[in-house]
């Protein structure tokens, strides 16, 4: 986890299938659960990840929207994103289910890539040890 000031990298693949705003919003999750960002921080300005990520300001801006729509960010015109806090929503079985058939299909795809099944079981309980220890405040 970067240091307090550092600003996380984030990677995207433009040779992805997956939509580079798709790929923003995916990252920019993940760094949000794992504590990188704390509620009433900010993150870089539209036009400044656009330009460190090449892509267009509009998918910048369109993934801080949907992040927005999570209840993640607070937008402000000319103020950017600052980072809201937001409690975990009621569990529902349905989300479970979802969260559960998308892993399998993950862990599925990653065995047929060629990943050892021990090195996906490793990986899944070393991404939940990382969970458990990520700041509380931002689940």
């Amino acid at each position: 986890m970067p240091k307090e000031g550092d600003i996380p990298i984030l990677r995207i693949d433009l040779g992805s299938p997956t939509p580079v705003y798709r790929q923003i919003v995916d990252s920019l999750r993940a760094l949000l659960v794992h504590g990188a960002f704390a509620p009433g921080g900010r993150l870089p300005t539209v036009r400044e990840m656009a330009i460190d990520l090449g892509v267009n300001h509009n998918t910048v801006a369109e993934a801080y929207r949907l992040l927005a729509e999570e209840g993640w960010l607070e937008l402000k015109r000319h103020h950017g994103a600052t980072v809201i806090p937001r409690p975990p929503p009621p569990p529902e079985p349905a989300r479970r289910e979802d969260f559960v058939q998308r892993l399998r299909e993950l862990a599925a795809r990653a065995v047929a890539d060629g990943v050892a099944k021990e090195d996906v079981a490793k990986l899944l309980n070393d991404v939940a040890e990382n969970l458990k220890l990520s700041r509380k405040e931002t689940l």
